[in-house]
């Protein structure tokens, strides 16, 4: 829960930080720019705090890590995706988005911080306790964080904590385990489809190299 603090915060930050043309620049998403993400992380918050409003007394059925699952790369059809796009659109100022996500994301933040950890919850017919739901997202918000800053050189990057815990859980998603001298940032680009790898790196992937990309979902 500690993580997910952390990486929330991080990048609530770096969006509020963000100048207006910045939000004109392409994502790591493919198709969106970073209004888009930026729009897309206001449903996150908001799914969180629904999320965290779902109790249930059923046994868990998923844990932190057993929440993703490798799916099939994006094909550019999803209705979902074309509506964010028009939805992010529609708030015309980037202060506009600025101030929806701070105000959202604030309270997303503020729930996440007074939930019991160990109360069951129901997201999508998953069943987890709080501590492991939002453990989940910790691997959501260092994603989207990388995604941010993909074209943003000068932005401040996700922490190393977060960085490290998001490469731990990819790889026991995967059960892929990525060369040790590697960053936990490099892992998480090229893992999951965000950089492809250069042929020195290929080389050391080997028979992995054939897998790339993991998209969780």
């Amino acid at each position: 829960m500690e993580l997910f603090a952390r990486s929330w915060t991080a990048l609530r930050t770096a969006v509020a930080d963000l100048p207006d043309q910045d939000f004109e620049r392409p994502s790591g998403c493919t198709g969106w720019l970073v209004r888009d993400l930026v729009c897309h992380l206001i449903i996150d918050a908001q799914d969180v705090l629904i999320t965290l409003v779902t109790p249930t007394e059923k046994e868990p059925n998923r844990d932190a890590v057993t929440y993703w699952k490798v799916v099939e790369p994006p094909t550019g059809d999803d209705p979902l995706d074309a509506l964010i796009v028009r939805l992010a659109a529609a708030y015309e100022q980037p202060e506009l988005l600025k101030f929806h996500l701070d105000d959202v994301g604030a309270a997303a933040g503020r729930a996440a911080e007074l939930a019991n950890p160990d109360l069951r919850v129901s997201t999508q017919d998953y069943v987890l306790t709080v501590g492991d739901y939002l453990g989940a997202y910790v691997m959501e918000w260092t994603l989207h964080h990388l995604d941010l800053i993909v074209d943003l050189p000068n932005a401040p990057e996700p922490p190393a904590e977060t960085l490290a815990r998001a490469r731990e859980m990819l790889e026991r998603i995967t059960g892929a385990p990525f060369p040790e001298s590697w960053s936990d940032k490099n892992v998480l680009l090229i893992g999951t489809g965000r950089r492809i790898p250069t042929e020195a790196e290929q080389a050391e992937l080997g028979e992995l190299t054939k897998k790339l990309p993991f998209v969780l979902g």
